[in-house]
């Protein structure tokens, strides 16, 4: 080595040292690097801003007076808004159509229907303590049809609701509620109803 050329001393010299950085030094930094992507917390995952709903329910009206029971079937689709989110009225706009036995007698159908296509607010709130289920509130109004008749009558038909959801998984859900209807010339009825609701 003592009759090397200065030169080539050097160069040797940082080869030997970009050796060593190779073997030893990149190793190790790269497993600091690891380790600390591996001790980092996760970024929590976002629940989605938005929704829409399909939804199918079925129930009995109770009407007034007597209390006499009739069919009630509704099928409709509403969408969450993200800038509805602090409203206090309502964050989920909904359209609904509803099938009610207007008959004097029996339950699931007779000649005489009603039928009904309504707008809505529906205002989603959380439940203390639990996370399966929700509440909600449902303002509708819209026009109803009664048919059956020499002629078909349409009336303004409006309703408000409480009710509460079952949450399966995100997709799919159970909804129970409580209704309050009145119909211009008719008297006013209650509705209980049960249905499924598909999310996306």
């Amino acid at each position: 080595m003592h009759g090397m050329p200065s030169a080539l001393r050097q160069f040797r010299a940082i080869g030997l040292g970009l050796a060593f950085m190779s073997i030893v030094v990149l190793p190790l930094t790269g497993t600091t690097l690891i380790h600390a992507q591996a001790s980092a917390p996760a970024a929590p995952v976002e629940e989605p801003s938005t929704s829409t709903d399909l939804f199918v329910m079925a129930g009995s009206d109770f009407d007034r007076p007597g209390l006499l029971p009739r069919a009630n079937y509704n099928i409709g689709i509403g969408h969450t808004f993200a800038f509805l989110k602090k409203d206090p009225i309502g964050d989920e706009l909904t359209f609904a159509y509803t099938y009610e036995n207007a008959g004097t007698h029996g339950f699931l159908h007779t000649i005489y229907g009603e039928h009904t296509e309504s707008l809505g607010i529906m205002k989603n709130f959380s439940l203390p303590k639990t996370k399966l289920w929700t509440g909600y509130t449902w303002i509708q109004s819209g026009i109803t049809s009664y048919t059956g008749y020499a002629h078909v009558e349409n009336r303004l038909d409006s309703g408000v609701s409480l009710g509460a959801i079952v949450h399966c998984s995100f997709h799919s859900s159970i909804w129970i509620q409580e209704s309050y209807s009145k119909v211009v010339t008719v008297p006013w009825y209650t509705t209980s109803s049960a249905g499924y609701t598909y999310s996306w």
